[in-house]
């Protein structure tokens, strides 16, 4: 399969226009002075089904052929893109099976099956989803639109780092929240084309750092149900697309451990008022904790999600 490129990213902005939000840039003289820099926060936490995943969903399912959305599509996702392809379905007038952990956020469960599509659970820790997806394609004839590795989820994702470009032009660095790197990926594309001294920066959890020994080796690496509070970072390792545009466009890699990320969310909300959930300040806890290179600089950092499970508040407040 092709990678991306930068025309693809184009060529998905202008298929999404009009569907997805521009999502606004935020800034704050606060951050600026604890950090040293100038810092613009795309607020991705406020797009449309709260987080970006909506952009690759609506470029991938847009483009069906007319057979393809009358046989309907489906996916697996932790919760995210299962709501993304659920509104987007629900927008296009496509049937839509999605394969859930029967652990997601109940949040994320319920909005999706809000836009009407069919969820499937699955246990996180004996059964495959992807297997499990594959299997429900083959059985009822669906597309399956995976959640990162797919050249139109990447070059949808990527139209987020474009619109922030566009809004506040040359950036020294990007921040950027990783777990299968659809979104690091697109933004990856769009930040060589556009501004290409910036670099760009992924960040996961701790816990879940497979993307980050993967940038280091430059062999795929994986890791199994990674335990942490960033639960759209819980992905098993990089894809076949995301792998190669990762080693290719990304300029560095970067791990925050749980507690530091609940801080960076938690100050998001207080300073900010910005709701971002666990997965989402990903960017945001890695510019917080960075040392003295970012004085001085222009720094973009993308709040990738705010799907907040409320219930979890508490357990957060004493975990951080």
């Amino acid at each position: 399969m092709t990678l991306p490129s930068f025309a693809d990213v184009e060529s998905a902005a202008r298929q999404i226009a009009g569907a997805a939000h521009r999502t606004p840039v935020a800034t704050s003289r606060t951050v600026n002075t604890r950090t040293g820099a100038e810092v613009f926060f795309k607020c991705e936490n406020l797009q449309r089904a709260g987080a970006f995943k909506f952009r690759g969903a609506y470029n991938a399912l847009s483009r069906l052929s007319t057979d393809e959305r009358k046989r309907g599509v489906v996916t697996f996702s932790s919760g995210n893109h299962a709501q993304a392809i659920a509104l987007a379905g629900q927008l296009l007038d496509i049937p839509r099976v999605i394969v859930m952990p029967s652990d997601a956020p109940a949040v994320k469960r319920i909005a999706t099956e809000g836009y009407g599509g069919e969820v499937v659970l699955y246990d996180r820790d004996t059964e495959d989803r992807e297997a499990i997806g594959r299997r429900l394609a083959d059985e009822r004839g669906l597309m399956l639109i995976p959640p990162y590795d797919h050249p139109h989820i990447i070059a949808g994702q990527g139209t987020a780092a474009r619109e922030l470009f566009e809004e506040v032009r040359a950036l020294d660095y990007l921040y950027v929240p990783c777990g299968g790197g659809g979104l690091l990926s697109g933004s990856a594309i769009a930040a060589r084309a556009m501004c290409a001294g910036c670099r760009v920066i992924g960040v996961e959890p701790a816990a879940g750092d497979d993307a980050t020994r993967s940038f280091r080796t430059k062999t795929l690496q994986t890791v199994k149900n990674p335990q942490t509070v960033a639960d759209g970072a819980r992905t098993p390792s990089l894809g076949t697309l995301t792998l190669p545009l990762v080693l290719q466009h990304v300029s560095d890699m970067t791990t925050v451990d749980d507690p530091t990320l609940l801080s960076a969310m938690f100050y998001l909300w207080e300073r900010l008022k910005l709701v971002v959930e666990p997965t989402g300040a990903l960017g945001a806890a890695a510019l917080l904790n960075a040392g003295s290179e970012l004085r001085g600089k222009r720094v973009g950092v993308i709040l990738s999600g705010g799907n907040v499970e409320l219930a979890q508040v508490a357990a957060w407040l004493a975990h951080s």
